[in-house]
C-alpha cells in the first residue's frame, strides 16, 4: 500500500509540472487577446463637450461667411465768391463692398455646450455673429461726374466723402435679415462639419450636433 501511495506522488508531481507551461501559454494568450481588443475593437467613449472643446481650442474666431454687393454713394459741391455758389458739381460712385461674417470661439465655452447622452446630441449655442469693416474695392468703383467745372478740391471732397458714405451704408445692408440669415445658416454648417470628428474619434459615431445663436429657441422635442 505504501508503495503505491510513493509510486502515485511522483507522477502527480510530474503532472503538475507538466501543466504549468501550459497554464503560462493560456495567461499569455489570454493577456494577448485582451490588449488585442483593446486596440483594435473598443471603442471607449471620452467626454462630448471635451472633445468638441478641443477642436475649438486654436481657433480664436472663425470666417464663416462672406458676403459681396455693391453700394451706391452720392455726393454734391458748391463753390462760389462772397457766399454767392458759383460751381456745383454732383458725383455717384458704384462701388463693390466685402464683408465677412466671423463666430468668436474665444466666446464658445463649455457653459455653451450641453450633452444630452440619451439622444447622442450635443447642443452648442453660438453668441452673435461678428461682422468685419466692408472692404472697399476703389479701384474697380464706378464714378459719375455732373457740373460745369469740376475742381480738383472738389472731386477729392466729394470722392473722400463717398467713400465714408459707401462703407455706412455696406455695413447697414451687411446686417440686413436676409442676409444674417445666410451667414447663420453658414455658422451653423460650419460649426456641425468641425466638431463631426472630433465627436467620432471620441467614440461617438452617430452623434448629431445642434447649433443656435443666443436668443433663438431651442428646437421641438
Amino acid at each position: 500500500m505504501a508503495d503505491d501511495q510513493l509510486k502515485e506522488r511522483p507522477e502527480r508531481s510530474l503532472a503538475a509540472q507538466q501543466a504549468v507551461p501550459w497554464l503560462v501559454v493560456i495567461v499569455l494568450l489570454a493577456a494577448v487577446g485582451f490588449l488585442t481588443w483593446k486596440a483594435y475593437f473598443e471603442h471607449e467613449e471620452g467626454d462630448p463637450v471635451a472633445s468638441a472643446m478641443l477642436a475649438f481650442e486654436k481657433q480664436n474666431s472663425l470666417t464663416v461667411f462672406s458676403s459681396r454687393f455693391e453700394v451706391l454713394a452720392e455726393s454734391t459741391d458748391e463753390r462760389g465768391v462772397m457766399g454767392v455758389p458759383i460751381l456745383k458739381s454732383r458725383q455717384a460712385m458704384i462701388v463693390p463692398a466685402t464683408v465677412e461674417y466671423r463666430v468668436d470661439l474665444s466666446r464658445v465655452g463649455p457653459d455653451r455646450m450641453q450633452w444630452d447622452d440619451g439622444k447622442d446630441t450635443l447642443t452648442v449655442v453660438l453668441p452673435p455673429l461678428q461682422t468685419s469693416i466692408p472692404n472697399l474695392d476703389e479701384k474697380d468703383a464706378r464714378l459719375f461726374t455732373d457740373g460745369n467745372f469740376v475742381i480738383g478740391a472738389a472731386a477729392e471732397d466729394m470722392l473722400k466723402n463717398n467713400s465714408a458714405q459707401a462703407e455706412r451704408k455696406a455695413s447697414e445692408f451687411a446686417r440686413t435679415p436676409e442676409i444674417l440669415t445666410m451667414a447663420r445658416n453658414a455658422a451653423k454648417a460650419a460649426i456641425r462639419q468641425n466638431l463631426a470628428i472630433p465627436l467620432q474619434i471620441a467614440g461617438y459615431e452617430n452623434a448629431k450636433v445642434e447649433v443656435r445663436f443666443d436668443g433663438e429657441l431651442a428646437p421641438k422635442k
